[in-house]
């Protein structure tokens, strides 16, 4: 399918609590660095050219960018690079963080932020971002444990203005419970597409029933394509379902835009964030917001995923 006339606002909106946007985002984690996110091995980003797709997003009506204080490599800082290439920020766009992780200045991994230590990393967020509020603040969560304490103190920080809306990221539906039970809940963070994470599928209901944005991260890539994720738009790494390379001559369009599609068709409350540092890629992202799958393609596309496929 061509891209060349599509804009993000094909795909549909959605509301994070006050916050219109259209379904069809932006993943800034790809940013900052060609190959494996997180790889010791992986080549800084030409910082010009990620500028470039981060302005090109917002040309195209991408008006919800997700990001990290997290998501950096060497030279190179997601929030930094999202701030040099839109602010003075237009006043449609809605960026959402993430905290919990953390990460020291060599890139290794630390600890789970405890609920005092969050304040320190909202108030990173807001410096790098140059903001004075975080629109949303996903909490990243490892594990089954509680998450009360922490999504607490993001409640607290909600309520000093520091935060807009609250979301969480990579959980479960009694972490769903939990922080419901103390905050608004406007979003759902978790890994989701075609055979991935079917178990997903009860918790992405009940965010519709709910009102929730569920938004799936690497939709593209899934759990044998990570290392490709990086070129989103292409398709990814490895084999291909030939399910999907089927919807996809069908359709002439790319398997990664078949499974944005997809995704997107889940529910009206499903977003994409799809990421890249090519521009192409990120104009084909876009235009799958455009692309409407038949009852024929949903039913082999529906029966890969229960398949796990």
């Amino acid at each position: 399918m061509t891209s060349q006339t599509m804009t993000a606002a094909a795909a549909g909106t959605w509301t994070l609590g006050d916050l219109e946007i259209n379904r069809i985002g932006f993943g800034a984690m790809r940013l900052t660095q060609i190959g494996e996110a997180f790889a010791d091995d992986a080549v800084p980003s030409d910082r010009g050219r990620a500028i470039g797709v981060l302005r090109r997003a917002v040309e195209l009506g991408v008006n919800h960018i997700d990001t990290a204080a997290f998501y950096f490599s060497p030279l190179r800082s997601a929030n930094e690079l999202i701030s040099r290439a839109l602010a003075p920020y237009p006043e449609d766009l809605v960026i959402t963080t993430k905290v919990g992780p953390g990460r020291d200045p060599s890139g290794a991994w630390i600890a789970h932020a405890t609920a005092r230590e969050l304040r320190g990393q909202v108030e990173e967020n807001l410096r790098q971002l140059g903001r004075d509020h975080l629109d949303v603040v996903n909490l990243r969560v490892v594990g089954s444990d509680s998450i009360a304490e922490r999504f607490g103190a993001l409640a607290e920080l909600r309520q000093a203005g520091l935060i807009r809306h609250l979301g969480i990221s990579n959980v479960t539906p009694e972490h769903l419970e939990e922080a419901r039970a103390i905050a608004p809940v406007v979003c759902v963070q978790n890994m989701y597409g075609i055979g991935v994470r079917p178990e997903h599928d009860a918790l992405l209901r009940t965010c519709g029933e709910l009102g929730i944005a569920f938004v799936p991260f690497y939709s593209i890539a899934g759990d044998r394509r990570q290392a490709g994720a990086g070129g989103a738009g292409a398709g990814g790494a490895g084999a291909e379902a030939a399910e999907v390379r089927a919807v996809a001559r069908a359709h002439g369009a790319s398997p990664a835009q078949v499974r944005l599609a997809w995704t997107l068709q889940r529910g009206a409350h499903v977003l994409a964030i799809p990421g890249t540092g090519n521009p192409d890629h990120l104009e084909a992202n876009v235009a799958a917001g455009a692309m409407r799958l038949t009852a024929q393609d949903l039913a082999a596309l529906d029966a890969l995923h229960e398949r796990g496929a």
